[in-house]
């Protein structure tokens, strides 16, 4: 399958968490996966979606609902998992265009979650790693988190911070950045 590079998948996710590591028979899991599309060409941010996800090994905690503003009555709501997963590969078509992610944990989240689960990745091989780029790019010593390359740039934050739709547009908007300052565009 040839892979399309006119729009890149800019994602985020949400999972179950806690203060410390999982309770017993609980494991982190995707709540929400956020996701905005950049077209490649102009740097444009063309539509943002926020997709919640029913988790089914674990329960949001008070700890996560403090951090992304979701509680458990509202993922109750959400897709499974899978459907989840197909939805990007239909709508999106997530498995032939690059996507990115604001750091690593995104990629690896959905890779053993896929695993877990016995779900089909939904993505294909091209991952883009923002907050790597963006260290490098900006000659820092080391990476630093979405809110704080936002005020590198001096962009504010837009919506609400770990909310996966929002945090997906903010990066979506480093993304759009770089690539038009690798172009030579600003």
């Amino acid at each position: 399958m040839a892979k399309k590079l006119d729009q890149i998948l800019v994602v985020d996710v949400e999972a179950t968490c806690w203060p410390g590591s999982p309770p017993p028979g609980q494991e982190n899991e995707i709540i929400e996966i956020g996701l905005c599309v950049l077209e490649a060409a102009s740097g444009q941010r063309l539509h943002k979606q926020s997709i919640l996800v029913r988790p089914e090994r674990s329960q949001v905690s008070a700890y996560c609902t403090q951090l992304t503003t979701l509680t458990q009555e509202q993922v109750d709501q959400g897709l499974t998992f899978n459907a989840a997963c197909m939805m990007l590969q239909k709508q999106y078509s997530s498995k032939s265009r690059v996507w990115a992610s604001y750091g690593d944990y995104d990629r690896r989240q959905f890779e053993e979650q896929c695993a877990s689960f016995k779900v089909n990745y939904p993505f294909g091989r091209t991952h883009i790693n923002v907050k790597n780029i963006f260290a490098l790019a900006h000659g820092l010593a080391e990476e630093v988190g979405m809110a704080r390359a936002l005020e590198l740039l001096q962009r504010p934050l837009e919506g609400v911070h770990h909310r996966a739709g929002d945090d997906a547009w903010n990066i979506a908007g480093i993304l759009s950045e770089l690539l038009l300052k690798l172009r030579g565009g600003s």
